[in-house]
Order: structure tokens, then C-alpha cells, then sequence
């Protein structure tokens, strides 16, 4: 069994229309330093596996806590955010119309998604901090819960979900903090 930890990233310095890899606004930052004092507590003297997705607002989201461990992260491309099939100025209106929608409803390029970053969360094999993205969470959560729909969870910016991994089982122990706003 390992523990593994979903991190969404801090606030991001742009919208998804404006920007295709935007780093941390200010805000994001302390919220990004707030996650790693959390993560600390919870970790205590474990020395978890450290995994960033490999866009800029993860990666800074995941540095706090790498100065902390005194330890690097590694970049797995398999738990990066959706990817979207328009250009970026369409990608907001692209993104509620597919948060309104069924996994059923998708085309196997999403699928496949999907299934890596399952294929990514069952490799783990000791405990593990993956700094990742609002629709990976909602992925994750959904497919644990055996649940059609695209949109099942509203993960805060820097919010931890917590999950097992038990052989070729996900278990959501305790969902991260949930949103008050809306996704930018």
C-alpha cells in the first residue's frame, strides 16, 4: 500500500484562455507554501516520492515543499492537464462545454488521458506528492468512483486529496479542500 497525495496547483498568473503554461501569481505562491507546510505535517518524517506535472504552475506549486525535503521532483508529462483540442483563444469556452459533458461522450484521445495518469497513480508503489491540475483530480476522483460524469469534484487552488494505492485499487481516502470560485 502507498499513500499518495494530489495536489492542485496555486493561483495562476492567467486564464486558461490567455495563457497555454502560466506560473504562480502571488496569491498562488502562498498558497503553494501553505500546501507544503500542510504536506510536512502530514508526512512527517516520510520522504515521499516528489512528482510534478510538467507545466509551470505545478512545478512552482511543487518547489516549497522539494526546499523543505531537501529533495528534487521529477516531471511526469502523464499528469499535466487536459489536453485540449482548439486554440487557445476557444480553450475556456471548450473547457465548461466538456465540464458539462460524460465521459461516454469522449473521444479515445481523452480516454487515453485518462488512463495515464491512472497508469501513473498505480505505479506508485511507496508514498508519493503528484503537484498536478483541476481536471486531473476530477479524472482521478471520478474513475474511483466509478462515476460517467467529466465534473465530479471542485479541488481549491493548492487543495490535497489524499488516496491509497493498494495493488491495482485507487482509493479516495479525503478529498482536498473544495472551491468557493470558478476555474480560471
Amino acid at each position: 500500500m502507498s499513500r499518495v497525495y494530489l495536489v492542485r496547483h496555486g493561483e495562476a498568473n492567467a486564464r486558461w484562455s490567455e495563457s497555454a503554461d502560466p506560473g504562480l501569481s502571488e496569491l498562488g505562491k502562498s498558497q503553494a507554501d501553505q500546501a507544503a507546510g500542510e504536506l510536512r505535517q502530514r508526512i512527517a518524517d516520510a520522504q515521499p516520492r516528489l512528482i510534478s506535472s510538467p507545466l509551470a504552475r505545478a512545478q512552482q506549486t511543487a518547489e516549497p515543499l522539494a526546499d523543505l525535503l531537501q529533495q528534487d521532483f521529477v516531471i511526469d508529462d502523464r499528469i499535466r492537464e487536459i489536453p485540449s483540442p482548439v486554440p487557445l483563444s476557444e480553450r475556456q469556452d471548450w473547457l465548461r462545454t466538456f465540464m458539462t459533458q460524460h465521459w461516454s461522450q469522449q473521444p479515445p484521445e481523452l480516454h487515453h488521458w485518462r488512463d495515464q495518469i491512472l497508469e501513473a497513480l498505480l505505479e506508485q508503489t511507496a508514498d508519493a506528492v503528484l503537484f498536478t491540475h483541476f481536471l486531473v483530480i476530477n479524472a482521478v476522483v471520478g474513475a474511483c468512483g466509478e462515476r460517467d460524469e467529466t465534473l465530479v469534484v471542485w479541488p481549491a487552488n493548492a487543495s490535497i486529496t489524499e488516496l491509497e494505492v493498494v495493488g491495482d485499487q485507487i482509493i479516495v481516502k479525503q478529498l482536498g479542500e473544495q472551491m468557493r470560485s470558478v476555474v480560471n
